[in-house]
C-alpha cells in the first residue's frame, strides 16, 4: 500500500528517537505533523550506524546514553499513531537492532503500533526474502534506498519489492546537508519511474527551501532529516517542537507563496 503526500513535494521528516528524549521525540514529531509533514521516520538510534553522517550520528549516541531502545521506538510510535492517526509512519533502522528484538516480534509489534512501513538501511533487496514475508504477513510497507550508482536492473528489483515509497538517495555517501542538490537525484528518480508507479521520495541533503522547492520539480517528496537533528541539537528540549514547527513551515513558505 502506497504512503500517501497530501501534496507535492510531499515532506517526509526523519527523527533520531529518543533524542532529546523520549517526551520530547513525540511532541516533535506531533509539531512536525501539524507544520506540514506527511510521513515521520522515526529513527532507530544506532552505536554503529555508517550511513549517517555527524549529526546524525551525535543524535545516536545522545538516545542510546539515555537507553532508548527499539522497544521505545516502537512504544513513540504507537502514540503518535494514536495522536495523529491520519500521518506517515515510517521505522527507520539498521538490521542488527531488529535481529537482536526478533524479525517476527519486531513486525508483530510495529503492525500493532500503527506503523505504515520500514526502512532498513543494510537491508539488500537480494538478500531480503524473509524480511519481505515477515512484512507482508503483517501488513508493513518495505521502503528500499536506491542509489545512482545501482545499475537499472538493481532498480527493477528495488522498485518491485518496495511498497510504501522508494527513498532515492540523492547522492552517495553519508546523510548530511549540503550546498546543492546533485544532479544525479533528477536521473535517478527518472531510471526508477520506468519501474514502478509508487512515490519516489529523495533524500540524502535536503536542508533547506531551495533544496525542497528543486525536488518539488521532478520527485513525489523530500526527505528531511539532518537538518532537523541539528535543530533540534541547538534548542532546548522545551523549544524544539515549536523549532521543528518553524523550520517545516519555512520549509514550505516559497511554494505556498508561489500559488
Amino acid at each position: 500500500m502506497p504512503i500517501k503526500f497530501a501534496g507535492k513535494p510531499g515532506l517526509v521528516a526523519y527523527l533520531t528517537a529518543g533524542d532529546p528524549d523520549l517526551k520530547t521525540t513525540l511532541a516533535i514529531a506531533i509539531a512536525a505533523i501539524d507544520a506540514g509533514a506527511d510521513v515521520i521516520e522515526l529513527g532507530v538510534p544506532f552505536s554503529d550506524p555508517l550511513a549517517d553522517g555527524p549529526v546524525i550520528q551525535r543524535a545516536s549516541e545522545r538516545a542510546l546514553k539515555h537507553g532508548t531502545r527499539l522497544s521505545d521506538v516502537l512504544t513513540i510510535a504507537k502514540q503518535l499513531r494514536t495522536a495523529r492517526p491520519e500521518a506517515g509512519l515510517v521505522i527507520f533502522t539498521y538490521f542488527n537492532p531488529v535481529l537482536r528484538f526478533g524479525l517476527e516480534r519486531f513486525c508483530a509489534a510495529a503492525e500493532e503500533a500503527g506503523v505504515d512501513g520500514v526502512l532498513v538501511t543494510d537491508m539488500i533487496v537480494e538478500e531480503a526474502d524473509e524480511y519481505l514475508a515477515c512484512l507482508e504477513r503483517h501488513k508493513l510497507a518495505p521502503i528500499f534506498l536506491a542509489a545512482p550508482t545501482s545499475p537499472d536492473a538493481r532498480l527493477e528489483k528495488i522498485a518491485a519489492a518496495s511498497k510504501g515509497f522508494v527513498y532515492a538517495i540523492s547522492r552517495v555517501g553519508i546523510t548530511g546537508t549540503q550546498q546543492s542538490l546533485a544532479a544525479d537525484a533528477e536521473q535517478l528518480v527518472a531510471r526508477l519511474r520506468r519501474y514502478t508507479k509508487l512515490p519516489i521520495a529523495v533524500g540524502f541533503g535536503v536542508s533547506n527551501a531551495e533544496h525542497f522547492a528543486a525536488v518539488g520539480e521532478f520527485a513525489d517528496a523530500a526527505v528531511v532529516g539532518s537538518a532537523l537533528v541539528a535543530t533540534i541539537e541547538k534548542s532546548e528540549p522545551a523549544e524544539a517542537p515549536s523549532s521543528i514547527a518553524r523550520f517545516i513551515k519555512g520549509l514550505r513558505a516559497p511554494a505556498m507563496q508561489a500559488r
